[in-house]
This record gives structure tokens, C-alpha cells and sequence, in this order.
């Protein structure tokens, strides 16, 4: 039976869902270089170019690629973990745990390779973990990791890349 209630309670979620309610709950079309000043800074066609669509979505866009898809969750070797949008050195493979979650999970990330925000989306607060060279959004960390911090950064495999150790790093990108 449809009440009063029903019909005010499906409006809000009508208004919440259309214009900027949308973009609050399912991330606003914000970029990364609209929340601070980076070192790699590019126009959003010059990002578009440098990236394939799916690095775009989630390093630019704050997208979030889907649970299990990311060839990095089966990557084992050595190695370092780098940011697909510059090159950056962000985790190290010593640092990589199994999460259970689907998306590759590390305890801490390299010193200075990484810096956070407060993420207000999806009726919650987050932590998001972004590039802090180029601020490609990279993926959230929570604290329901292992020792030793007690941190699980849960990170987007299409948003970094990885480079075995003995192999040379790619140069970073400007």
C-alpha cells in the first residue's frame, strides 16, 4: 500500500539520486587535479590520450573497476608496484597481502609514494589513497589489515602497474 511516507521517502530518493545528490553518492565528476596541486598535472584531454579508458575511469574519474578482475591480484613475484598515470613508486610486492576482497591489497605503500582524502560518497566515510605525484585515485585504505599497521589498502589493479625486481623502472613520466 502506498502511504504518505512511501511517496516522501521515494521523492527524496528521486532528488537525491538526480543532479548533485547523484554526484555525492556515486562520486562527482570532480578530477583529482580540482583537489590540489600535483607535481604531473595534464588538461583531461591530455590525460584521455595518455590512459586507456579504464585507467582514465578510475585514476581521473574515481571510478572502481570490478572485484576480481585485475590480473595484479594474481601477481606474486618481487617487485614494485607502480602508478599507471606517472610511473610513480606507490607498494612494494614485501608489503602485498590476500585479502579476500578481489582487488590487490598491501598493509602500507612506499614512504611519500601516496597521500589521502577524505571521501564523503556512497553514504559513508572513506579514506582514498591517491597518487601524490600525478593524484590519480588509486583506490581507499581501511583499518581491517594485517600487522604490522592494522591497514588494508585496497587498491584498483588498473590504476598501477607492476614491475618485477631486477627489471629497470620506467622512467616517471612528466
Amino acid at each position: 500500500m502506498l502511504t504518505r511516507r512511501h511517496l516522501g521517502m521515494t521523492a527524496a530518493a528521486a532528488v537525491a539520486l538526480s543532479g548533485a545528490g547523484a554526484m555525492k553518492l556515486f562520486g562527482s565528476s570532480a578530477k583529482a587535479e580540482n583537489r590540489g596541486n600535483f607535481p604531473v598535472s595534464h588538461t583531461e584531454e591530455e590525460w584521455r590520450e595518455l590512459l586507456t579508458d579504464a585507467e582514465y575511469r578510475v585514476l581521473r574519474d574515481h571510478g572502481t573497476e570490478r572485484s576480481g578482475s585485475s590480473p595484479l591480484n594474481q601477481e606474486h613475484r618481487a617487485g614494485i608496484f607502480i602508478c599507471a598515470g606517472c610511473n610513480q613508486p606507490v607498494y612494494s610486492s614485501e608489503t602485498k597481502f590476500e585479502s579476500g576482497t578481489g582487488w590487490p591489497s598491501f598493509y602500507a605503500p612506499i614512504e611519500g609514494g601516496v597521500g589521502t582524502s577524505e571521501d564523503r560518497k556512497l553514504f559513508m566515510v572513506r579514506t582514498e589513497v591517491h597518487c601524490s605525484r600525478c593524484g590519480g585515485h588509486l583506490g581507499h585504505v581501511f583499518e581491517d589489515g594485517p600487522p604490522p599497521t592494522g591497514l588494508r589498502y585496497c587498491m584498483n589493479g588498473v590504476a598501477m602497474d607492476f614491475v618485477p625486481e631486477g627489471e629497470p623502472m620506467p622512467d616517471l613520466l612528466a
